[in-house]
């Protein structure tokens, strides 16, 4: 990855970007108020005919005021284009309406991060979520996950899942491949692996470990879909290194889960995992690191992506490079077996099993 070894911008250029970062927060606002009143949907559904801002106004019954600003600002940030005083939509405004990535990140910033930001500050120095008071005293977000309010509770989730959505049906055939039935979930969330596991072979069986607020969340939609048979749980706060692991377990799956701890968190976890399987057993990671990207918008979203995990989430994590993560796989007693990137989205899976 050579996305970030040269500085590859003239200083006029430079200089632009920096004024771009200066009023960030105002673009991120009117764009997504101009998503969200359906302005844009109005300026885009016009064709190549193109409004004037007085259409504009009947179509929204907006003030005339507040469409005239908006729709300036949106010049400006590249959303739409006016020409004989008649807008059009550009195709950043296409995305901004309909892409599926850029809908889940700027609700996930926007009801999840936007407030908490404020204190990103102090987060950085106390090493604490001293964003997270917006919404509750928990130590970290997860406590408090099932407390949050609907619409936050609702963009958090979609965020999380867009992820693991893209990735699962790439990762079942090789993670049962080798004859594993009876599987541990850490930090199975909602189920979602649990139930995609059940749905791919008919005689595995899953035990989900979590917060048992989180498993309450995953027991009910288990019970909906009929799988108490195929899916057991077990309560547990992964932070209280005085609880042991349950064992008797072919494998140890993880995904989208070590990111939300600390490298020496990390290293406690897996320490666990290893005392907890025996030697033919396997823990199974499933990551987003930011060094193995594809693309550079990918890496540009994980490594922001952290700065939720630093501000709000529990104010030591992130998104990892691949090298910080597996020097804590190591230094856990483990080595990597097999490692397989680019998987769905942004997704890396790592085969592991204990040091010989």
């Amino acid at each position: 990855m050579n996305f970030y070894t040269k500085d590859t911008k003239t200083a006029l250029e430079s200089k632009d970007l920096a004024q771009w970062i200066a009023f960030g927060p105002v673009v991120f606002q009117v764009a997504k108020v101009l998503r969200d009143t359906g302005i844009l949907t109005a300026v885009e559904e016009s064709g190549l005919k193109g409004l004037t801002q007085d259409e504009i106004v009947e179509a929204t019954t907006l003030p005339r005021y507040g469409v005239r600003v908006l729709l300036e600002s949106g010049l400006g940030i590249g959303l739409v284009i006016l020409n004989d005083l008649r807008y059009t939509l550009t195709k950043t405004g296409h995305f901004i309406l309909h892409d599926p990535l850029t809908k889940v990140n700027m609700d996930f910033v926007q009801d999840v991060c936007y407030k908490g930001l404020y204190d990103l500050e102090a987060s950085i120095r106390n090493g604490k979520p001293e964003g997270l008071k917006v919404f509750g005293n928990w130590p970290t977000i997860y406590e408090g996950l099932s407390q949050l309010p609907a619409p936050v509770q609702k963009s958090w989730f979609a965020f999380d899942h867009f992820f693991s959505d893209t990735a699962f049906p790439a990762v079942l055939k090789t993670v049962y491949k080798n004859g594993i039935r009876n599987i541990l979930d850490i930090g199975g969330n909602t189920g979602k692996w649990a139930i995609a596991s059940t749905r791919h072979a008919p005689d595995v069986h899953v035990t989900i470990m979590d917060l048992p607020g989180q498993l309450n969340v995953a027991k009910n939609r288990i019970a909906e879909l009929g799988l108490q048979d195929r899916v057991s749980f077990h309560p547990a706060n992964l932070l209280d290194e005085t609880q042991p692991f349950p064992t008797g377990f072919d494998a140890i799956w993880m995904s989208q889960f070590l990111d939300c701890f600390s490298e020496d968190e990390i290293v406690s976890i897996l320490k666990r995992c290893h005392q907890a399987l025996d030697d033919n057993g396997y823990v199974l990671i499933l990551e987003a690191f930011w060094d193995l990207q594809r693309f550079e918008t990918a890496a540009f979203c994980l490594q922001q992506t952290s700065i939720y995990f630093t501000a709000l989430a529990n104010g030591n994590s992130q998104m990892y490079h691949s090298k910080v993560f597996t020097d804590c796989v190591r230094a856990a007693g483990f080595e990597i077996t097999q490692q397989t990137d680019h998987i769905g989205l942004s997704h890396t899976l790592l085969s592991c099993k204990k040091k010989i």
